[in-house]
C-alpha cells in the first residue's frame, strides 16, 4: 500500500479540528476549479472565433494557392510541372488568377481597388454565389465584360447591378513611363458592366475587391498568358497538408504553395497571439489563486504535528512526511483541475448548443452568440499548466516552511 498517498487522502477528506482549515482548503479547490473552467472556456471561444473568421475568408480564399516564388506573375502554360497538377489525386479543380491594383472610375467618383481577374472555372473554386447580395455572378457574354464588386466598392462608387453605364478601369502601361503632360496616354483602359455585389463580412475584400474576367485583367495590366496565382479546390475528404507537400515537391523552388492559414498569415498569427496572451493572463490569475493552497497546507501541517510525531515513532523519516503533504497539495490542485475541466466543457457545450451568452441584438453582428470550438489538444495543456502551478505552490510550504516545522516535531 502507498502509505503517503493513503494518509494524504485521509487528510484531504477528513474533518479538521479547526473549521478555518476546511474553509481555506475549500476556497483553494474552488479557486482552481473556477480558473481552470475559465481557461477551457476562453480558449474554446478563441478557437470558435478563429474558425468563424477563416470560414468567412474561405469564400474568397482557395484551399490551396500556387504563387511564384519571385516576381509577380508566371506563365502556367509554359511551366511543364504545373500541367501535371490535376494528376495529383485529391485536386478537384484549378483556376488561373491575375490580380493587381487599378484606378476605378464611375461618373465623377473614383477609387483605387484590387482587380482580380479570374477564368471561367473560378465558380468551381469559390463559393461566390453564397455571398452575393445583389445581381447574378457573370464574367462575360458575347457583347460585354462584367464585374462583381465588394459592397464597400459599390457604396464608394454608388453603383448597383443593372446600371447601364460601365465601370472605367485604368492601370499604367508596364512598358512605358508616365507622360506627365498627358497621363491618360500612359494608361490602359478597360470597361466592365456591374453584374453583382458580394459581401463576405471581411473588410479587406468587401471594400477593395472587384472580380473581372482574366482576359480583361491581362489586357489591362499588359500581360499575354501570365497569371499571378493558380487557385485549387480539393476533393471532399482530401488531406490538405499531404497534397500541399506533393505540390511543393513537384513544383520545387519555382513556386510556393500556400494553404488558407498561410494566405492570411497576419490575421492567423494575430489571433493565435491573442489566444496565448489570454492563456498566460489566466495562468497568472491561477498562480494567485493557488496562494490559498500555501495557507491551507501550512495550517494543516501545524495541525498534524501530533500525527507526525506518531509517524516518527513508527519509523517515518522526513522524506516520507514531506511526501504526504506534497501529495496533499497535488490532490487539491488535481481535484480542482479535473472539476474545472469538466465544468468548462459543460459550459462550452451549453454555449455551443443553446447560445446562452449572446453578442447583442439580432442582426447587429455576423452571429448572434459567442462561437465555441473545443480542441482536444488544449485540454492537456490546461491540465499541465494547473498541475505545474500546483506543484510549485505545494513545494514552497513543504520544503521552505517545513524545515523549522519538522524540527519541532522531533
Amino acid at each position: 500500500m502507498n502509505v503517503p498517498f493513503y494518509i494524504a487522502k485521509r487528510y484531504l477528506f477528513s474533518k479538521k479540528s479547526h473549521n478555518a482549515i476546511n474553509i481555506i482548503s475549500l476556497i483553494s479547490v474552488c479557486g482552481v476549479v473556477i480558473v481552470t473552467a475559465a481557461l477551457v472556456c476562453a480558449l474554446s471561444v478563441m478557437n470558435g472565433f478563429n474558425e468563424l473568421i477563416f470560414k468567412m475568408l474561405g469564400t474568397m480564399d482557395p484551399e490551396l494557392k500556387i504563387m511564384p516564388t519571385t516576381g509577380k506573375v508566371f506563365n502556367p502554360e509554359s511551366a511543364d510541372k504545373i500541367k501535371h497538377i490535376l494528376n495529383i489525386q485529391g485536386i478537384a479543380a484549378t483556376s488561373e488568377i491575375l490580380q493587381d491594383n487599378a484606378l476605378i472610375r464611375y461618373g465623377d467618383r473614383q477609387i483605387v481597388a484590387v482587380i482580380k481577374g479570374v477564368d471561367d472555372k473560378y465558380n468551381n473554386i469559390a463559393s461566390i454565389n453564397d455571398i452575393l447580395i445583389d445581381g447574378n455572378f457573370s464574367l462575360h457574354d458575347q457583347i460585354a465584360n462584367y464585374a462583381t464588386t465588394g459592397i464597400g466598392v459599390a457604396a464608394a462608387l454608388s453603383i448597383y447591378p443593372g446600371f447601364t453605364a460601365p465601370l472605367e478601369i485604368m492601370a499604367p502601361k508596364r512598358t512605358q513611363s508616365i507622360n506627365l503632360a498627358n497621363p491618360a496616354a500612359s494608361m490602359n483602359i478597360q470597361y466592365a458592366y456591374i453584374a453583382a455585389v458580394f459581401q463576405c463580412n471581411q473588410q479587406a475584400y468587401d471594400e477593395n475587391y472587384i472580380i473581372v474576367p482574366i482576359s480583361l485583367a491581362r489586357s489591362l495590366f499588359g500581360y499575354e498568358d501570365q497569371a499571378s496565382a493558380i487557385e485549387l479546390k480539393l476533393a471532399a475528404g482530401a488531406n490538405t497538408q499531404n497534397i500541399k507537400k506533393q505540390l511543393q515537391t513537384l513544383l520545387g523552388t519555382d513556386c510556393t504553395v500556400r494553404d488558407r492559414y498561410e494566405q492570411q498569415d497576419t490575421a492567423y498569427k494575430m489571433m493565435q497571439s491573442e489566444k496565448w496572451i489570454i492563456f498566460l493572463i489566466l495562468c497568472f490569475i491561477l498562480a494567485i489563486s493557488l496562494f490559498n493552497m500555501v495557507g491551507s497546507l501550512s495550517m494543516l501541517m501545524i495541525e498534524k504535528q501530533n500525527d507526525v510525531r506518531t509517524l516518527r515513532t513508527l519509523g517515518a523519516d522526513d522524506q516520507l512526511i514531506r511526501r504526504i503533504f506534497l501529495l496533499e497539495g497535488w490532490m487539491i490542485s488535481g481535484a480542482g483541475a479535473a472539476a474545472g475541466i469538466i465544468t468548462g466543457l459543460a459550459l462550452c457545450l451549453l454555449q455551443q448548443h443553446l447560445g446562452i451568452v449572446r453578442m447583442g441584438e439580432a442582426g447587429t453582428f455576423v452571429i448572434n452568440s459567442y462561437p465555441v470550438l473545443i480542441r482536444p489538444t488544449d485540454l492537456p495543456l490546461i491540465l499541465a499548466a494547473v498541475t505545474i502551478s500546483g506543484f510549485i505552490s505545494t513545494c514552497y510550504p513543504v520544503y521552505r516552511l517545513g524545515e523549522r516545522w519538522l524540527k519541532n516535531t522531533v
